[in-house]
């Protein structure tokens, strides 16, 4: 980028803030504060996108600017930035560094390309199945933290080192993080904003919530959003594309390997450890109530300092191990969530609730749209839960004022809700963290948002027609 360029760039997205600032209609934003948070996105997004200061310096824009122009407390802000989901993305960096030192990372990457193949399509299908599946009951941020890195450490072991440079590795980063979101829809135990709308159905029927309900009902749609999304990252590919080598070359190289060594088991032991006490946890949660998934992360990363190696050496310093942690990961991640405080505690996502709620909806395949598309735009600049918790109960009001069963629109919210794809905002800051281009996913984003929308909304629309139980 040219000095000209950068220029450009800089001057834009406070100009952008100050836009949103001063000229946003003060009908549906009537603080300065709601105002402000809107301008800080769309500063941040700008910033992200065209790049012209690292990912990390941007990440930090809502401390800075909520300092100056106070929007909201700043202690909830400044949390977000060290969060338990940061801690746990931390935790997770430092195991993955030690897989670099024993190279249990090329081990791993062989494994997986003589069992599944180096034919770009297989990878992404396999990918994608397989971190729907993961987060369908686990929490979106410990499958995308404990999944993409093991991606990682297969493409550089074919050669794709700088992610930002490789079509093939960017698209797969991108495919694990669209299906943590896809699958977090599957069931209630997919992440906290199935639970709020839970929470809110039971305040409504005065009945207990079986979440078995919410798998059937849902399935048309996992069917309708698996095959599409799996299509679309198809799309542009060819069959013959490969990540280099074939089969035959993984399981040559696989077989010419030493034995696995104490170091490289040691660090495999540690990571599978962390991995299964994250996604067990409601086997020893009152047992251990403050063993949560980050601190079971932090715990064994602490573990592989104290390893050595067979010739006594340490197998990790931290002066070592600093300089190859994924800081930028960290940042983007707390950044996003930062933005999503000041979105939420400035009222900016209650007035975007409340316009909607004015926009005279009728119900129908509109307000289905409708219904969906704001959580959808809510999920990318805050967490998937807070817009969960602003739009659901909007919804209700609206539905019940119309003399609507809310039901149904309630479930086509929360399909909005678990679905972003643009911004390196929540769990898409993971995959950039790695190397993956913000510009790239929100080039590729806005696609598959437009194709979901339509297909979420006419599938949504048949259901309530068509099929009673997604109503009942």
């Amino acid at each position: 980028m040219s000095n000209k360029s950068r220029f450009i760039h800089l001057i834009v997205g406070p100009a952008l803030f100050l836009l949103c600032w001063l000229a946003l209609p003060s009908s549906v934003f009537s603080s300065a504060e709601s105002r402000a948070a809107i301008g800080t996105v769309l500063w941040m997004a700008y910033w992200w996108v065209t790049r012209p200061v690292d990912y990390a310096i941007t990440a930090f824009l809502p401390m800075a600017v909520n300092a100056l122009l106070p929007m909201t407390e700043m202690a909830p802000v400044i949390a977000n930035y060290a969060s338990e989901t940061v801690l746990l993305l931390f935790g997770a960096s430092i195991i993955t560094v030690s897989w670099e030192e024993t190279g249990l990372d090329k081990r791993i990457a062989a494994v997986f390309l003589r069992v599944i193949g180096d034919n770009v399509r297989s990878q992404l299908i396999f990918w994608f199945i397989l971190s729907v599946l993961l987060s369908a009951v686990l929490p979106n941020s410990v499958v995308c933290a404990t999944i993409t890195p093991i991606a990682v450490a297969m493409l550089k072991y074919v050669g794709h080192n700088d992610i930002e440079k490789s079509k093939v590795g960017s698209l797969l980063l991108l495919t694990i993080a669209y299906a943590v979101g896809v699958g977090g829809l599957a069931t209630p135990l997919g992440g906290a904003m199935n639970l709020v709308t839970v929470d809110y159905i039971q305040q409504l029927t005065g009945q207990e919530y079986m979440y078995a309900n919410w798998v059937i009902k849902f399935l048309p749609i996992m069917i309708v959003l698996i095959v599409s999304n799996i299509i679309f990252l198809l799309v542009g590919t060819k069959r013959t594309d490969s990540l280099g080598g074939s089969k035959e070359y993984f399981e040559k190289e696989y077989r010419a390997m030493p034995r696995m060594s104490f170091e490289e088991w040691a660090s495999l032991i540690l990571f599978l450890v962390a991995m299964v006490l994250a996604f067990t946890r409601q086997l020893y949660k009152d047992i251990l109530p403050g063993l949560k998934p980050a601190y079971v992360f932090i715990i064994c990363a602490m573990l592989c300092f104290l390893i050595n190696r067979r010739d006594g050496k340490r197998l990790m310093v931290w002066k070592s191990v600093q300089g190859r942690i994924i800081w930028e990961m960290l940042f983007i991640f707390a950044g996003g969530m930062a933005v999503g405080s000041l979105i939420t505690g400035s009222g900016a996502a209650k007035a975007i609730g409340d316009y909607v709620a004015q926009m005279g909806v009728n119900g129908g395949i509109v307000a289905i749209c409708i219904f969906i598309a704001v959580p959808m735009v809510l999920a990318n600049v805050t967490s998937n839960t807070g817009a969960a918790s602003v739009v659901v109960p909007i919804v209700i009001s609206i539905a019940s004022g119309l003399g609507q069963n809310p039901i149904p629109y309630i479930y086509a919210a929360t399909i909005g809700v678990n679905l972003a794809y643009m911004l390196p905002t929540s769990i898409r800051a993971i995959p950039v963290g790695y190397g993956l281009s913000a510009q790239y996913m929100l080039k590729v984003g806005w696609k598959i948002t437009l194709m979901t929308l339509i297909l979420m909304t006419i599938t949504g629309y048949l259901l309530m027609k068509y099929w009673p139980t997604f109503s009942a």
